[in-house]
């Protein structure tokens, strides 16, 4: 206010200078006495009302032209215009309102999740740092090494790479285009560009909320091993504990004694008899562990106030967790390469067996492994991408991810077959007896080696600690997206009944703990291995197909190419656009339907124990939930579309539902920034932002600059050389005598008004 005040200060002294450039009002009183106030843009032949930005004010107060010439009609002076002034109105958003609807399916939400996203990154860094946070996630540390493991050792990196170039990538520079083009979460994304398919964007969060439920859990385990990492002797390195067995079995170097078959190392019972007290199996499902439970605790309150701010708060989070396990990585891994035994392990990992190619579930896992461990479908990458500036260079941000996500997975696999060979020595056996499945890995075999470590302590603390960054990593990535899609689906919703970001985050971070109970209990494990393998592994091949088929087939890649060079300034390459049209889609079709040939049922302990048929269909159920939305909604979407006949209905939902600025027309200008609010058209306002055109019919209008559907000129505030001219608004024909010196009158009077 006190701003304003001071601009009219300087305006008043100038027009004292320039009273005969002034002309009389009609009334014969002052200029401040006139009521109405316009200012007239002759670069866009554009008039606005008197609610300008400050910054507008300013350049009038100081004589500069600020790349307009403007008339001045009547001068604001009272504090409510000086107030409105510094704080202008901001016009209802498309479709939300404060009506008394209170159905969570409120069809004003379908209007409303268009508007691209006026909240960004603050700089480039977050965006990178948030994909590579969730890509290098925990799936690199423990899926990754066993998945090798599985497929044959070496040979497993020869699909890998194939599908990581054919379908990963430009997969990535799919979900990252349409992100930042839409500036929208999956299910806003991909409903703007093909509504039919909007179905497979909230399979996407289904997928991301099942995952956020046992995910958790895995950081709880981290930190409960990680604040036992701190007592003076570690519990998993001895038998001298309550909870061994007589079976249990210390590790020797000895080549006369191997492992008896019965034999359970410490770790591995401290991990089964101390951390889970695990049950047979899932039918006993046994008590809770408290223990765990105030982990997991723990592990949502980081996660709820690393993120309750939306990007504001996660992306300073991200700063340290997404750049200090790499560090420990290369650490970790420059020792566990000094090992003895290390050159056993990597001569595993790197010696391929070419016959395993033949193997469709080395196919599979590869494919698996690829969409896991870069964040494929599950939605992330596209909330991500709708916090960028529109002009983001995307291509070199897929590129930097794809990269930096490949070597850490290279990394981490040096160290765990380093660190597995150094086991095979240690237990005088084969590197493929050594390792374990699930989780085990990271809890089990890593403890296990690290015990034998100098410094053990130390290394145990780091590689724990770790452990928790990259699952907070993973977490943060999986809450921004449900929380995202929950906002941008049901704003109307949201906003009458929850109202604030915080409560939004509160609410999904609740119902997730809750979710996650299950696998807390002491026969919790199996739940858990059960919903890894049907909640996140069958169902994200056909997501990623459907994916590709919505945007790349009936959206069109000519039209998503042109998308990005609007962006970027270039199009995707002909490689990029062969794999989203041909090479992507049947690629992953096949692998999906080999997937269904050669269904193995998940089991745990390395096949020594089977689920019960029940135990099968729980988790064929969890796999349903995201798979079921996909024709579910293109149902939905077709009952409700335009159209006498079903195919009418059908092309109306595959016709692409783009959102274009009510001023100009265009998908993406300056009006969707915060800063340009003030000159967005609200019919609700009475006009206020109605821009008026010009009557004038000798006026030349630059086509180009001009929006297609109001005549609003998107690029007023480029800096031209014009004057300054000053004049108050009038009424009648009869003004047209008092034109300033110089001045000629106009043929009307609305004409010599606004050429004025």
């Amino acid at each position: 206010l006190a701003e304003a005040l001071a601009h009219y200060e300087l305006l008043e002294q100038q027009q004292q200078q320039q009273q005969h450039y002034l002309r009389p009002s009609h009334s014969g009183k002052d200029l401040s006495a006139s009521s109405s106030f316009i200012y007239g843009d002759h670069v866009a032949n554009q008039i606005y009302s008197d609610v300008t930005s400050v910054r507008s004010l300013a350049s009038i107060g100081i004589g500069s032209t600020d790349g307009r010439r403007l008339v001045i009609r009547r001068v604001p002076h009272t504090p409510h215009e000086l107030f409105n002034m510094v704080h202008p109105p901001t016009p209802p958003l498309p479709g939300v309102d404060d009506d008394d609807n209170d159905s969570f399916l409120d069809p004003s939400d379908d209007a409303a999740n268009l508007k691209p996203r006026q909240q960004h990154w603050a700089n480039k860094m977050q965006f990178v740092l948030a994909c590579i946070g969730y890509s290098v996630g925990l799936g690199n540390v423990w899926r990754f090494p066993y998945m090798c493991y599985k497929s044959g050792g070496g040979v497993f990196l020869v699909p890998y790479c194939i599908i990581l170039f054919i379908c990963s990538i430009p997969l990535l520079f799919m979900e990252l285009s349409i992100g930042q083009y839409t500036g929208r979460g999956p299910i806003g994304a991909l409903g703007q560009l093909c509504p039919l398919f909007k179905g497979a964007g909230l399979a996407s969060v289904v997928v991301s909320f099942l995952m956020s439920t046992y995910y958790s859990v895995i950081i709880g385990y981290s930190i409960y091993y990680f604040f036992t990492s701190f007592r003076p002797d570690m519990p998993w390195i001895d038998c001298n504990n309550r909870w061994n067995t007589p079976d249990c079995w210390v590790p020797q170097r000895t080549k006369d004694v191997i492992a008896p078959n019965t034999s359970r190392t410490p770790s591995e019972e401290f991990f089964e008899n101390k951390l889970l007290q695990i049950s047979p199996g899932i039918e006993y499902p046994g008590a809770m562990r408290w223990e765990l439970f105030v982990c997991l605790i723990c592990a949502w309150l980081m996660v709820y106030f690393a993120t309750w701010k939306s990007i504001k708060s996660s992306a300073k989070v991200r700063y340290f967790t997404a750049t200090f396990p790499f560090i420990l990585i290369i650490i970790l891994m420059t020792r566990a390469v000094t090992l003895e035994g290390a050159d056993e392990g990597l001569r595993y990992f790197f010696r391929p067996n070419w016959s395993e190619l033949k193997n469709a579930n080395v196919w599979i896992n590869a494919a698996s492994q690829n969409f896991n461990s870069l964040g494929i479908t599950f939605g992330s990458m596209i909330s991500f991408a709708s916090y960028n500036k529109y002009n983001n260079n995307i291509v070199r941000d897929t590129v930097a991810v794809s990269v930096v996500n490949m070597l850490t997975s290279l990394l981490v696999g040096v160290f765990a077959f380093a660190t597995l060979g150094n086991l095979a020595l240690e237990q005088n056996t084969n590197v493929r007896d050594v390792i374990s499945d699930g989780p085990g890995l990271i809890f089990v075999v890593y403890p296990q080696a690290m015990a034998k470590m100098p410094y053990a302590q130390l290394w145990a603390v780091m590689f724990f600690f770790m452990l928790l960054c990259l699952g907070l990593n993973s977490q943060f990535a999986i809450v921004e997206v449900v929380v995202t899609s929950i906002q941008d689906g049901f704003p109307n919703w949201i906003k009458r009944h929850l109202g604030y970001h915080e409560i939004v985050v509160l609410f999904v971070c609740v119902i997730s703990f809750l979710f996650g109970l299950p696998n807390l209990i002491q026969g919790g494990i199996y739940y858990f291995q059960l919903m890894d393998h049907y909640a996140a592994s069958i169902s994200i091949m056909f997501l990623a197909f459907c994916q590709l088929i919505a945007v790349a087939w009936f959206y069109g890649t000519g039209r998503l190419s042109k998308n990005v060079k609007q962006m970027t300034g270039k199009a995707p390459t002909l490689y990029i656009k062969t794999c989203w049209m041909l090479l992507g889609p049947c690629l992953l079709f096949a692998i999906w339907v080999l997937s269904l040939i050669n269904y193995e049922e998940p089991s745990y302990h390395n096949g020594r124990y089977k689920y019960p048929d029940w135990a099968y269909g729980i988790g064929w159920m969890f796999a349903s939930f995201s798979l079921i939305c996909i024709p579910g909604y293109a149902i939905i979407n077709l009952l409700r579309a335009d159209g006498r006949t079903f195919m009418e209905r059908l092309k109306n939902t595959l016709r692409p539902n783009i959102y274009e600025c009510r001023i100009c027309g265009e998908h993406h200008c300056e009006h969707d920034f915060p800063e340009q609010e003030q000159y967005m058209l609200a019919q609700e306002l009475s006009g206020i932002y109605k821009p008026k055109d010009h009557l004038d019919p000798n006026a030349s209008i630059n086509h180009f600059n001009v929006g297609p559907k109001a005549g609003y000129n998107p690029m007023h505030l480029q800096r031209e050389p014009v004057d300054l001219v000053y004049e108050e608004k009038t009424q009648t024909e009869e003004d047209d005598t008092h034109l300033p010196p110089g001045s000629t009158p106009s043929t009307s009077t609305a004409a010599g008004n606004n050429k004025c």
